[in-house]
């Protein structure tokens, strides 16, 4: 049985695809026609997953479809911004039609989650990566950014920390991976309705996607402030507690990423909305530092000493 060629499989991602009414043209031109609502603005993130940097080398086919959807949302979900479309880049070994459909079958899943239309891409041989570039709507006075965090500030996450990296951890080691801690690191969830929520609600926000100490220390640096963060108050999984120690658990929190929960600062009266916010969202919302003046990110321990790591967070060239 002969491989399917390039345009075969753009065919086979054709066949599946839904569209919103907002676009005029999509896969099948050179390039996509879409209508940007009036009064909007168009907000843009992109992503590329490589094979064995963001995810194992034996994710199931629809895990990596998912993921790298998911990790591009979580930009937009950062911004406060409503999902739209998106485009996929496609780099494979082969023109595998089993493996795209699984693909397919975890990235449209998520897409029909939020209502997001795919709307033109590529694809080439090459070694497994995949790019993915989203776009969503943003109200031009009210949207999230980075550089908003203001001094006594408080620090807030959402969901817990420290699962994927977890996840990791024991894949790497050869053990057994637990089976909620896989989940975490082959399936994050985008938190688009956080982060619209938040909107009027929060100064800054940013993704979790290197590190808890890695990306607040963006915001700081956008911001021209410092941080302080109860290093004993980020939230943890009863999964993550129940398997590593605390000082197992601090390194993965504070420095592991890939969980993709939301990072953001709120002024102290905004507990009761930030309260309310999570409620209706159906995610928990905890406290974990406050924003000071200054330009450090410092983790302490309960009894106010500076805990420090060698490893705060990821960096693809450190």
């Amino acid at each position: 049985m002969s491989r399917p060629g390039e345009f075969d499989l753009i065919a086979r991602i054709r066949a599946r695809v839904s569209q919103r009414k907002d676009v005029i043209l999509g896969i099948g031109d050179d390039a996509a026609l879409l209508k940007v609502p009036a009064g909007k603005l168009l907000a843009v993130a992109t992503d590329t997953l490589n094979s064995g940097v963001h995810f194992p080398v034996d994710t199931a086919p629809a895990d990596i479809g998912w993921k790298a959807l998911a990790v591009n949302l979580s930009d937009l979900a950062a911004m406060g911004a409503q999902p739209a479309w998106c485009t996929l880049s496609l780099s494979l070994p082969d023109s595998d039609a089993c493996w795209l459909d699984g693909f397919l079958d975890g990235f449209l899943e998520l897409a029909k989650h939020h209502d997001v239309a795919l709307v033109g891409g590529d694809t080439t041989r090459g070694p497994l990566s995949i790019g993915v570039t989203v776009h969503g709507f943003v109200d031009p006075e009210e949207n999230l950014r980075r550089n908003a965090a203001k001094v006594g500030d408080g620090i807030w996450v959402t969901g817990t920390l420290g699962d994927a990296a977890a996840a990791l951890v024991q894949w790497k080691s050869g053990h057994h991976i637990d089976p909620f801690l896989r989940q975490r690191l082959d399936r994050p969830t985008p938190r688009i309705e956080a982060g619209l929520a938040l909107v009027g609600v929060a100064h800054a926000v940013i993704d979790i996607s290197d590190g808890l100490l890695a990306d607040l220390g963006h915001v700081c640096a956008a911001s021209a402030v410092g941080a302080e963060v109860d290093l004993d108050a980020i939230p943890s999984s009863i999964t993550l507690t129940s398997m590593f120690d605390a000082g197992q658990r601090r390194y993965l929190m504070a420095g592991g990423g890939d969980d993709y929960e939301l990072c953001f600062t709120a002024p102290p009266d905004a507990r009761l909305a930030i309260a309310a916010t999570a409620e209706r969202c159906d995610v928990a919302m905890t406290r974990i530092g406050v924003i000071v003046e200054g330009e450090r990110v410092r983790a302490v321990l309960e009894d106010r000493s500076e805990w420090t790591s060698q490893h705060v967070g990821y960096d693809h060239f450190g």
